[in-house]
């Protein structure tokens, strides 16, 4: 279901499994498009890691959040006013009633997974079966990548692409940073610490490519 003109574009951040990096995304994914729009980042995962993680934060994060894990009333977040994006952290578990709402609704799908083959399979037939069905605009996110070792990714990234699976050309590397910035109660784009500008990066050039996809549906008139 595409957003009203009024309403604000939904993201979802998607994986059937916890461990890959869900909440992480969402929240600096959030934090990111905050540098350009007005967000509101929805905790639909009943574990509230996210929200966890925002209330630590004694300052400003640079976004809104909302707690909400009732499927009838995330049936309403495109009727939310004052807001041009909003990104939702789903729960991990594919056969939930809030993520079937949530997809339904959602304009963009990104599917955030280590490129371990073990996990890269189980995303792989999350995508075929739950996925590609709905037509919605998706795409996977390399996640937890060891800098020093990207090969694996690399590889990763053309099994993907030879699935006709899209993925993000950026791949999300694994630094202590993220979990540091958690545990503060700040995005990655607030870390001072080490690796901080590296990880800030990674996820500002995800959010470049959603944005660039997003222009480019608008012009094929998919939206």
């Amino acid at each position: 279901m595409a957003s009203s003109p009024t309403s604000p574009k939904l993201l979802v951040v998607l994986n059937g499994k916890g461990g890959v990096g869900k909440t992480t995304t969402a929240v600096n994914l959030a934090a990111a498009f905050a540098e350009q729009f007005r967000v509101l980042l929805v905790d639909a995962d009943p574990q509230g890691s996210a929200t966890w993680w925002v209330e630590r934060n004694t300052g400003e994060i640079g976004f809104d959040l909302a707690k909400e894990t009732n499927p009838a009333f995330l049936k309403d977040l495109q009727r939310i006013q004052g807001y041009e994006w909003a990104i939702v952290d789903s729960p991990p578990a594919l056969e939930s009633q809030t993520l079937a709402v949530v997809v339904d609704l959602a304009d963009y799908l990104i599917l955030p997974t280590p490129p371990a083959p073990m996990d890269l399979s189980v995303l792989i037939e999350t995508v075929k079966q739950k996925v590609a069905p709905t037509h919605i605009a998706h795409r996977v996110l390399l996640t937890r990548v060891d800098p020093r070792s990207i090969g694996e990714a690399l590889d990763a990234q053309s099994t993907l692409t030879e699935m006709g699976i899209p993925a993000c050309k950026t791949f999300i590397r694994a630094y202590k940073a993220h979990e540091r910035a958690a545990l503060e109660g700040v995005s990655i784009f607030q870390w001072r610490g080490k690796n901080g500008r590296e990880a800030q990066t990674d996820y500002r050039n995800v959010a470049d490519e959603v944005l660039r996809d997003w222009a480019t549906m608008g012009r094929e008139g998919n939206r």
